[in-house]
Protein backbone atom coordinates (compact mmCIF):
# COMPACT_ATOMS: atom_id res chain seq x y z
CA UNK A 1 0.00 0.00 0.00
CA UNK A 2 1.57 3.73 -1.22
CA UNK A 3 2.18 5.28 2.32
CA UNK A 4 4.08 8.78 2.59
CA UNK A 5 5.93 9.47 5.62
CA UNK A 6 7.71 12.56 7.44
CA UNK A 7 10.87 12.53 9.37
CA UNK A 8 13.13 14.56 10.84
CA UNK A 9 16.98 13.96 9.13
CA UNK A 10 18.52 12.29 12.24
CA UNK A 11 22.48 11.64 11.25
CA UNK A 12 22.69 8.89 14.82
CA UNK A 13 19.77 6.30 14.54
CA UNK A 14 17.25 6.28 11.98
CA UNK A 15 15.09 4.26 13.92
CA UNK A 16 14.64 7.36 16.81
CA UNK A 17 13.84 9.92 14.31
CA UNK A 18 10.48 10.92 15.42
CA UNK A 19 7.47 10.08 12.62
CA UNK A 20 5.17 13.41 12.03
CA UNK A 21 3.22 11.83 9.47
CA UNK A 22 2.67 8.51 8.55
CA UNK A 23 -0.25 7.75 6.20
CA UNK A 24 -1.77 5.31 3.96
CA UNK A 25 -2.18 7.28 0.34
CA UNK A 26 -4.33 6.12 -2.31
CA UNK A 27 -5.31 7.67 -5.90
CA UNK A 28 -8.65 8.72 -4.22
CA UNK A 29 -6.41 11.43 -2.16
CA UNK A 30 -5.48 13.22 -5.65
CA UNK A 31 -9.13 12.73 -7.31
CA UNK A 32 -10.09 15.97 -6.71
CA UNK A 33 -8.26 19.63 -6.16
CA UNK A 34 -10.33 19.44 -2.70
CA UNK A 35 -8.61 16.35 -1.63
CA UNK A 36 -5.33 16.63 -2.98
CA UNK A 37 -5.54 20.20 -0.77
CA UNK A 38 -6.03 18.46 1.80
CA UNK A 39 -3.42 16.20 1.63
CA UNK A 40 -0.68 18.62 0.27
CA UNK A 41 -1.95 20.94 3.79
CA UNK A 42 -1.07 17.91 6.26
CA UNK A 43 2.39 17.72 4.32
CA UNK A 44 3.02 21.22 4.75
CA UNK A 45 1.82 20.86 8.44
CA UNK A 46 3.81 17.27 8.68
CA UNK A 47 7.30 19.20 6.87
CA UNK A 48 7.15 22.41 9.15
CA UNK A 49 6.96 20.27 12.41
CA UNK A 50 9.79 18.74 11.05
CA UNK A 51 11.81 21.93 10.19
CA UNK A 52 10.89 23.07 14.34
CA UNK A 53 12.02 19.79 15.59
CA UNK A 54 15.57 19.58 13.74
CA UNK A 55 16.03 23.59 14.64
CA UNK A 56 15.30 22.61 18.28
CA UNK A 57 17.38 19.44 18.08
CA UNK A 58 20.29 21.85 16.59
CA UNK A 59 19.70 24.47 18.85
CA UNK A 60 20.14 22.01 21.68
CA UNK A 61 23.39 20.66 20.77
CA UNK A 62 24.92 23.70 20.35
CA UNK A 63 24.07 24.96 23.32
CA UNK A 64 25.48 21.87 25.08
CA UNK A 65 28.65 22.07 23.11
CA UNK A 66 31.82 23.05 25.21
CA UNK A 67 33.10 26.84 24.03
CA UNK A 68 35.95 25.91 22.16
CA UNK A 69 34.36 23.99 19.99
CA UNK A 70 31.56 26.42 18.75
CA UNK A 71 34.63 28.40 16.98
CA UNK A 72 35.00 27.92 13.37
CA UNK A 73 38.45 26.72 11.52
CA UNK A 74 39.01 30.38 10.62
CA UNK A 75 38.02 32.14 13.81
CA UNK A 76 40.36 33.78 15.63
CA UNK A 77 40.86 33.43 19.54
CA UNK A 78 39.44 36.58 21.36
CA UNK A 79 42.62 39.70 22.63
CA UNK A 80 43.12 38.58 25.90
CA UNK A 81 43.33 34.73 24.20
CA UNK A 82 46.11 35.97 21.83
CA UNK A 83 48.29 38.36 24.72
CA UNK A 84 48.48 34.90 26.50
CA UNK A 85 49.87 32.93 24.25
CA UNK A 86 51.52 35.55 22.77
CA UNK A 87 53.72 36.50 26.43
CA UNK A 88 53.60 32.62 26.57
CA UNK A 89 55.70 31.67 23.85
Amino acid sequence: MPRIMITTDSPRRTDSAPVLLDERVHSVHLSSGHAASQLLERLAWAISDAEDVELEAHSLAVARAPRHSRRGAGHQAPARERTRQAASA
